[in-house]
């Protein structure tokens, strides 16, 4: 191979290596970070419950017969739910979410602080937890999807378990911990979308990626320099 080639190539490899340092190490460190944490982990799933099972059978549900199903329109579909010991009727049109009383068939009545504080607490999977913190948010911060009027209930365990809950039904919405927050950083560095860490196709990470083939390509060329069977009969 001509010497100006390999030249050029080392010029190259040398600054290309120095531009893609510290995103490389990122990379490989996400990679190993995300595929050594189970994904049930990250999600929560042995900290918390996303769902109860539901203690009503629906003969229960008394306020079923009272509904004015008519004044609600064309709706999408009707779910059985519960909150606490109240039995609870979803139903969902094509602009709302509706939460009625089943034992009334009226309104669902948005529950209280002391109520939020329970039902986070009957979703916990360690017993021995207890309530650190519980606020009430108009809108709710970038790791629960930005949803807004919510509760943010967080405990007071190793891993700072919080559950985000609906204010008009006391659901609970999706489960966060600082496991979570981890991969979420990690996940950040690994697809460089540093704002809301959702586009995987941002022109910084194809750049960066683009010039990671050219210091692999300058790396091969390198390889022409000193070939390992050039070494080999030089030995001999």
């Amino acid at each position: 191979m001509p010497s100006h080639w390999l030249k050029t190539a080392r010029k190259i490899h040398k600054w290309l290596g120095y531009l893609l340092a510290a995103q490389l190490i990122a990379w490989l460190l996400g990679g190993f970070i995300m595929s050594a944490i189970p994904l049930e982990k990250v999600h929560g799933k042995h900290l918390a419950k996303r769902q109860l099972d539901n203690p009503f059978s629906f003969i229960d549900y008394t306020g079923w017969s009272h509904v004015d199903w008519r004044s609600y329109g064309t709706f999408k579909a009707a779910e059985l739910s519960h909150f606490l010991q109240t039995p609870l009727i979803k139903i969902r049109t094509e602009k709302r979410t509706l939460y009625l009383n089943g034992l009334t068939g009226q309104p669902f009545v948005p529950p209280s602080q002391a109520e939020i504080a329970e039902q986070a607490k009957a979703h916990l999977l360690d017993a021995n937890s207890n309530v650190a913190v519980i606020e009430k948010l108009e809108k709710g911060p970038r790791e629960v999807g930005y949803r807004s009027n919510l509760w943010r209930v967080e405990m007071d365990d190793a891993w700072s378990t919080t559950l985000y809950l609906d204010a008009k039904s006391g659901q609970v919405l999706t489960v966060r911990s600082t496991l979570w927050r981890i991969f979420d950083f990690f996940w950040m560095l690994h697809i460089m979308d540093y704002s809301e860490r959702e586009n995987f196709n941002n022109p910084l990470l194809i750049s960066f990626s683009a010039t990671s083939v050219l210091f692999c390509l300058s790396g091969i060329i390198l390889l022409f320099q000193a070939p390992p069977w050039r070494r080999r009969r030089a030995v001999r």
